[in-house]
């Protein structure tokens, strides 16, 4: 059993700034610094770093090799990752203001250049039972969820960013679904957590759901069980990349055999450690970090 993440690999360049530029308005930035990103990369530096073998596959452009040294760095896989000569590496502007929350203004670049033929080659290494990870960030989405289903791989969809692209794509073909609760409102119409599983639930009653609720924890619901599990109380330096530390983190608990509370104790966890570093994949913890992180939790709420 492997897991591949077919995802991803942006240049993120960070603005630190007093508050979100607003339209018409030119404000100077406090700082700026040039890093490793994309939802893809971040959450193969996540599995990794809590212990999981992860295989990436995704282009990048002439401009994005270094994204490939910091994954093979950090023990990812990286032979599937393939150079296109002509499109640049995607990239993101990210604002991060006072409080530590992003803004998020991304550019697909190769990302968007990934053919069905390319598709082809990855998943033929692959095999039933195999977990494939996929976000809303590479092109043949819809493609390469078909093309896994038919392997029988085990898919995970962060459906993120959330747009027009989504409604393509066979849902019923997806084993697990890992969003924040923004996203599950977008995808459901629904404004509460509850409705939002429901609602999912009713379309497709074999998907595993896992929502993240920011300051109010995050939640796993199936057919059968609902469980809810809180924040952690850690000052909050830096958003970015925490939604793909916390994916990292619970699917490899998952992989490694914890149940699904335990998955989300030690996906908050990790998340709580990573807002509280400036960065995207620069803070992301390692498992012992998370096995020796000891903080109040933020808001109690029970399993039930």
């Amino acid at each position: 059993m492997r897991i591949l993440n077919f995802g991803s690999l942006n240049i993120d360049r960070v603005y630190t700034v007093s508050h979100f530029v607003r339209p018409g308005e030119t404000i100077s930035a406090e700082s700026m610094k040039t890093s490793a990103g994309g939802k893809g990369l971040n959450q193969s530096i996540a599995l990794s770093k809590s212990h999981s073998s992860v295989f990436h596959a995704g282009k990048i452009g002439t401009d994005g090799k270094f994204l490939v040294d910091i994954l093979h760095a950090a023990g990812v896989n990286t032979d599937n990752i393939i150079t296109n000569e002509s499109i640049p590496t995607g990239h993101a502007i990210i604002q991060v203001d006072e409080r530590g929350q992003n803004s998020i203004l991304l550019y697909s670049g190769a990302n968007r250049s990934i053919t069905e033929s390319d598709v082809d080659a990855v998943l033929s290494e692959f095999t039933s039972g195999d977990y494939l990870l996929l976000q809303n960030e590479t092109s043949c989405l819809s493609y390469c969820i078909e093309q896994a289903n038919r392997k029988g791989m085990r898919i995970i969809l962060n459906p993120s960013p959330m747009d027009e692209i989504l409604k393509s794509c066979d849902l019923s073909k997806i084993s697990w679904l890992i969003m924040n609760e923004i996203e599950g409102k977008m995808l459901t119409n629904k404004n509460d957590p509850e409705t939002i599983c429901d609602s999912i639930l009713s379309s497709f009653p074999e998907c595993r759901i896992v929502l993240t609720l920011g300051p109010s924890g995050s939640m796993y619901v199936d057919k059968n069980i609902c469980y809810r599990h809180p924040t952690y109380d850690t000052p909050v330096v830096d958003t970015t990349g925490a939604g793909d530390t916390f994916t990292g983190f619970f699917f490899s608990g998952i992989i490694s055999g914890l149940d699904p509370l335990q998955s989300l104790e030690l996906a908050s966890k990790a998340a709580s450690i990573a807002v509280s570093r400036h960065g995207a994949a620069s803070s992301i913890p390692t498992l012992e970090e998370v096995q020796k992180f000891d903080a109040p939790v933020f808001n109690v709420q029970t399993a039930v």
